[in-house]
């Protein structure tokens, strides 16, 4: 079989014969060149299955060169190598299209780690450009350009932000990102950030040691290390108090995590996705986000669009939706009426496809025959548009006062409880009420 073919670009002959010998033992061809001049000449003459490169080299800047390779060599995955703790120039690097980076002094562990994930990058380029699109529905135009900015985040080791309302599949975009790369048989580990109590977030995330901590009875691995050698997606980042803020920043730079009552940090190769709801920039403006770790997670930004930008999709969305339940309830036959469909494609969505799935399977329980009409539907009223909790309007000529304040405290109580992904707890606080007193409203107004 023929081996894959490496290039090389340092300056300095010492970190070149490291890095050759490193590769030639991990059975690649090596070609090494000392300038960005004589490295452009080896790209253009022949083919390369990666290319690793210092920052600093004498006729120009490494950066430079990425860019040329994105628009001269696009198939050719290019890592960097970094000043220790630079990480501007390794931010600058991701964004302009280099597939990882390594810092100096040079980790050998880790660089075979690098260089095993992008060998990887290109056995799954095929796989890359045929994502599964039946897990992402939708033939708009918005949804297009979704399954293109997906393709090419693949071929990256760079963090990604996916951010969108509520509702909308975040997480099913970071796990087609990751199935469609070269991490794609490796674990994905999602952590809702908002759901874990803060006194428990350092050991949850970074695990322990025995006798770390009261309670501490045995050693336990942490969720960013179950991610190794895969993807780690932070949902609800937005919700990190500031001090794990600062602990995940430094996981980001230096690529290894301490766990609680362990004296050394612990190399990791994991790629991380995040995603929120809220306006990280916002957040960071108001001193709530740390604003270098904003710039770290945000090195590529994806945006999830809302239903309403794409009511297109609805027909298709409600098609399979229906077909899925069907097959759930055992009623293949389950349908839904053309009045039914006219409902739903003029509705406002305020909670995107994840309320479109909850009032089909609602629909799906309450309907009769199997066949799903416009009142099975229980479409709530249309509320007035805002930035975090929607209120109604007006109250609809002839309806009674009584009614119209209990249907706008359960859309409000709803609204809460899909943002936090019904957890009770963040609910009450959203809506400044306590715990109990929310319980006693949910169960007062028949909410499920």
């Amino acid at each position: 079989m023929k081996k894959p073919r490496a290039l090389v670009v340092d300056d300095e002959p010492d970190i070149r014969e490291l890095l050759s010998i490193t590769l030639e033992r991990m059975n690649l061809d090596v070609t090494a060149a000392d300038t960005i001049g004589a490295a452009t000449r080896e790209l253009r003459a022949n083919h390369f299955d990666l290319c690793l490169t210092d920052m600093r080299l004498p006729d120009g800047d490494g950066l430079s060169l990425v860019e040329w390779i994105q628009t001269q060599k696009p198939q050719t995955p290019v890592a960097v190598i970094t000043a220790h703790g630079n990480v501007e120039t390794a931010v600058r690097a991701l964004k302009l299209g280099a597939f990882d980076f390594i810092s100096k002094p040079v980790d050998v562990v880790a660089l075979r780690k690098l260089i095993s994930a992008t060998l990887r990058l290109g056995e799954s380029i095929e796989s890359t450009m045929q994502l599964p699109q039946v897990k992402l529905l939708g033939a708009s135009r918005v949804m297009e350009q979704l399954r293109e900015m997906i393709e090419r985040v693949a071929r990256s080791q760079a963090p990604v932000h996916i951010y969108g309302e509520s509702g909308t599949g975040k997480e099913l975009v970071a796990h087609l990102i990751h199935e469609a790369g070269p991490r794609r048989d490796g674990p994905f580990v999602p952590v809702n950030c908002g759901a874990i109590p803060t006194e428990l977030m350092e050991s949850e995330l970074f695990g322990h040691r025995k006798g770390s901590f009261t309670g501490a009875v045995s050693d336990k691995q942490g969720l960013i290390q179950s991610a190794e050698g895969g993807t780690l997606f932070l949902d609800e980042i937005a919700d990190l108090p500031l001090h794990m803020q600062v602990k995940l920043l430094r996981v980001i730079q230096e690529k290894s995590v301490r766990p609680v009552g362990e004296s050394r940090e612990q190399p990791i190769d994991v790629r991380i996705l995040s995603a929120t709801h809220k306006n990280l920039a916002a957040l960071v403006a108001e001193g709530k986000f740390r604003e270098d770790l904003f710039y770290r997670v945000n090195v590529i930004e994806i945006r999830v669009p809302p239903l309403r930008e794409r009511l297109e999709d609805i027909d298709e969305l409600v098609d399979s939706i229906v077909n899925k339940l069907g097959r759930q309830i055992g009623n293949r036959s389950l349908r839904i009426t053309d009045a039914a469909s006219k409902a739903l494609s003029e509705y406002h969505f305020p909670g995107n496809v994840r309320e479109l799935e909850n009032v089909l399977e609602r629909a799906a329980t309450l309907c009769a025959n199997g066949v799903i009409d416009i009142g099975d539907l229980q479409l709530r009223p249309k509320v007035a548009a805002s930035s975090d909790m929607p209120m109604p309007t007006s109250v609809a000529p002839g309806e009674r006062l009584g009614d119209a304040l209990e249907d706008i405290e359960r859309d409000a109580i709803v609204r809460a409880l899909e943002q936090t992904r019904y957890n009770k707890t963040k609910a009450a606080q959203l809506l400044g009420m306590t715990f109990r007193s929310l319980r006693y409203r949910i169960k007062k107004l028949g909410i499920e």
